[in-house]
C-alpha cells in the first residue's frame, strides 16, 4: 500500500516542482506519462462502464514538503506550520486511484490537472472526446468533504440520479446518502456526455484551510469498499445534459 501521509506531505500548487516530483514518485510508475495537458489516463479492463477521477493540483501557495501530526485516526499541519492547507484535496482521492489500480479494479483512472484553476485538465480531456468515453456510464470523483454524501448536483445542476446515487451507497455500505449541495469538481466537466456524474466524500474536513485534516480510518474503510464492491449493481438512471 501506498502511505497517504507520506503522500499528503507534498505541496502542490499547479506547475510547481513538488507537484512534478509527486507526479513521478506515485502517479507514473503506475499510469504512465501524463497527456499534454498534465491528466494521467489509465484503462483497466476491456470498455469499462465506470470512471474514478482525482486531481494531483492542491491549492497550497507555495511548494515543497510540510511537516505533520498524526493523532488517533486524524492527519493535520503540524503545530507552528505555516502551510495555508493539509492537501487532503485531493491527495486523498489520488492514493484512492493508486490503491484501485494496484488491487487490479477494472475501469477508467483518471488524475486530472489544474483542477483548482477551474477544472483546466479535464476541460481539456473532454474537449478532445477521447475514445473511452463512448463506454462510459459514471465518472466517480473522489473529492469531497466528510463522510456522507454522494453528490447529486453540482452548481445548482444535476450530474447523477437519485437512483445512482442509492446503489452506490448499497455496493460501498458505509451509509452514504444523496446530496444535492455539491460544488464543482473534474466529475462535472463529463455531464454532457456521461449518464451518472458524481463526487463521493472522502473523509477530509476544512479544505482549503490550515485546519483541513484527513480521517485516515475512513480512507482505509472507503478503500476497501471501493476494492471489495460489486459494481454490477450499479443503476444508471440520469440522460446525459
Amino acid at each position: 500500500m501506498h502511505s497517504l501521509v507520506s503522500m499528503l506531505k507534498f505541496k502542490r500548487p499547479q506547475f510547481s516542482d513538488t507537484q512534478k516530483d509527486f507526479c513521478i514518485s506515485y502517479i507514473q510508475p503506475l499510469m504512465g506519462k501524463p497527456d499534454k495537458d498534465g491528466n494521467y489516463i489509465l484503462v483497466v479492463g476491456n470498455k469499462p462502464e465506470i470512471a474514478f477521477a482525482a486531481h494531483h493540483d492542491t491549492v497550497h501557495k507555495d511548494d515543497g514538503l510540510q511537516k505533520l501530526k498524526v493523532t488517533g485516526d486524524t492527519v493535520r499541519l503540524a503545530n507552528g506550520s505555516t502551510s495555508n492547507c493539509l492537501g487532503a484535496d485531493c491527495t486523498t482521492g489520488v492514493w484512492l486511484i493508486l490503491e484501485m489500480i494496484e488491487a487490479g479494479i477494472e475501469g477508467v483512472y483518471l488524475i486530472h490537472s489544474a483542477e483548482e484553476s477551474g477544472c483546466v485538465g479535464s476541460k481539456a480531456l473532454v474537449d478532445r472526446n477521447p475514445s473511452f468515453l463512448k463506454h462510459i456510464k459514471s465518472v466517480i470523483s473522489f473529492d469531497r468533504k466528510g463522510k456522507e454524501d454522494i453528490i447529486t448536483h453540482q452548481m445548482g445542476y444535476r450530474t447523477c440520479s437519485d437512483d445512482f446515487a442509492v446503489s452506490l451507497d448499497s455496493i460501498l455500505g458505509l451509509g452514504m446518502r444523496p446530496d444535492p449541495t455539491g460544488s464543482y469538481t473534474d466529475s462535472n466537466e463529463y455531464a454532457s456526455k456521461v449518464s451518472e456524474c458524481t463526487n463521493i466524500s472522502v473523509g477530509y474536513l476544512a479544505q482549503h484551510t490550515a485546519n483541513e485534516s484527513q480521517d485516515l480510518q475512513f480512507a482505509q474503510d472507503l478503500r476497501k469498499a471501493l476494492i471489495e464492491a460489486d459494481w454490477s449493481k450499479l443503476r444508471f438512471s440520469r440522460d446525459p445534459l
